[in-house]
């Protein structure tokens, strides 16, 4: 079982990426997000799971472990195969799926690419209880103010055309990255997270 990897980018494509590790290149899936970041020369550590079918072995990765414990979770869901439990977390990031999950919601899943009313349904169900929803705090910090400037902040990124998940990470790194005179000042947290994402990245995030 391939657990992990840690090498130099060879290339990237819309949903992967090849790592060399020891001299050997693994293809493996991932978000988009990760794809579209990831840069040749660089190094990218990534957590994976490995799916054994008759015809063949596939890699799918994920910088976080809790990404890759929640696409475990997919997997168990009757009509998910690999591919659409990819898409899931390349669309939304792991605590709105737990909040759909927790309050029976099934909307954002039907809004991925490749899952119909029905699996998306079927997701919402065969979670509920396994996924642990997003704490209304991190850190000690007041979970209103913060939201309420993570919502401003994402939502202008993603006006910029950046994708929901890529928006909504990065407005939630920088704000609780900035002080709290920038924290009130959209503008400024917004300069600090294009600066952060970097211009080059814009494009291949749009769309």
């Amino acid at each position: 079982m391939i657990s992990s990897l840690r090498g130099l980018v060879l290339s990237t494509g819309v949903d992967h990426v090849v790592i060399e590790v020891g001299g050997v290149g693994f293809f493996v899936f991932v978000p988009g997000d990760i794809a579209h970041t990831a840069r040749i020369g660089e190094q990218l550590r990534l957590h994976t799971s490995l799916i054994v079918r008759e015809d063949a072995l596939t890699l799918f990765g994920f910088t976080e472990p809790l990404e890759l414990e929640v696409f475990g979770h997919l997997l168990s869901v009757t009509g998910v195969g690999p591919k659409s439990a990819l898409g899931v977390l390349g669309h939304l990031t792991v605590d709105q799926i737990a909040t759909a999950v927790a309050d029976d919601d099934d909307a954002p899943f039907r809004r991925v690419s490749g899952i119909g009313p029905k699996t998306a349904k079927l997701i919402v169900v065969q979670l509920a209880g396994k996924l642990q929803p997003p704490s209304a705090a991190a850190g000690g910090r007041s979970a209103s103010g913060e939201t309420d400037v993570v919502t401003q902040l994402s939502a202008a990124l993603m006006g910029l055309g950046w994708s929901e998940r890529v928006a909504l990470e990065a407005a939630a790194e920088t704000a609780a990255a900035a002080s709290d005179a920038d924290r009130r000042s959209v503008s400024a947290l917004l300069r600090q997270a294009l600066a952060a994402l970097g211009p080059a990245k814009a494009g291949a995030s749009r769309g």
